[in-house]
C-alpha cells in the first residue's frame, strides 16, 4: 500500500446515533479504536482529514440535528481546522460540497473508515470510484449490523460486513487494514518532507 502525501482521510457517521440499540447487534466492536488510531496518526502525519457527519431528515432519526444521538463520538470529534461535510443521503457526495472540498485540498486518494459498512461507507465509496478517486477502505475501522433479508434470514454482521466489503474491493476500492494504513501514512508524510528539502 503506498499513500501519496494528499491522501484525505474520510471518517463517516461516526457519530453517538450509531449507538442507539435500535440498530441491532454489529460485529467489530474494536472498530471505534482504529478509527481513533487513523485520526492521530493522519493528524501527527499532517495529512488531510474530513470529518461526514449524518444529519438526517426523518425526525424519528437518532441522527437527526438536535438529537443527541447527532453529536460525534469523542474519539472522533473533528479538532477546528478540519473540514466537517454535512450530508442528508447514504453517499456523502449527494448535495454536499464533498468533491469541492476534496478539490481544494488536492485530493486524488481517500482512506475511508466508519459506519455503517454496507450503508453510508459503500454508498460513499462506490461514489468515489466512479469519480476516479484512488479508494482505500480500512475494513477494522468500519462496521457492520445484523440484517433481515427479503426471505426473513438473518444474516449476523459480521457476514453483512465481509460481503459489503467484497462488493467494494477490486472495483470501486482496495480493502485493507489498519497496521498497513498507518505505516503507509507514515511514509507518505517522510516523502513529503524529503519533497520539500
Amino acid at each position: 500500500m503506498r499513500l501519496p502525501c494528499d491522501s484525505t482521510l474520510l471518517v463517516i457517521d461516526v457519530q453517538e446515533a450509531i449507538d442507539d440499540a435500535s440498530w441491532g447487534p454489529r460485529n467489530n466492536d474494536g472498530a471505534e479504536g482504529a478509527i481513533a488510531a487513523l485520526i492521530a496518526a493522519w493528524r501527527s502525519e499532517a495529512l488531510p482529514i474530513v470529518h461526514i457527519r449524518h444529519d438526517s431528515l426523518d425526525p424519528r432519526s437518532p441522527y437527526r440535528p438536535g438529537a443527541p444521538g447527532h453529536r460525534f463520538k469523542a474519539l472522533a470529534q473533528p479538532l477546528a481546522e478540519e473540514r466537517i461535510i454535512a450530508k442528508h443521503a447514504n453517499s456523502a457526495f449527494i448535495g454536499t460540497r464533498l468533491e469541492e472540498a476534496l478539490d481544494e485540498i488536492g485530493a486524488t486518494t481517500l482512506v475511508v473508515c466508519g459506519a455503517l459498512t454496507p450503508n453510508s461507507v459503500e454508498a460513499t465509496v462506490r461514489h468515489a470510484g466512479n469519480l476516479g478517486y484512488r479508494v482505500f477502505v480500512v475494513a477494522d475501522a468500519c462496521w457492520a449490523v445484523d440484517k433481515l433479508d427479503l426471505d426473513g434470514r438473518l444474516w449476523p454482521a459480521a457476514d453483512v460486513h465481509a460481503l459489503s466489503l467484497a462488493h467494494m474491493h477490486g472495483e470501486y476500492a482496495q480493502v485493507v487494514d489498519s497496521a498497513t494504513t498507518l505505516r503507509a501514512a507514515a511514509l507518505a508524510n517522510a516523502r513529503r518532507r524529503m519533497k520539500g528539502r
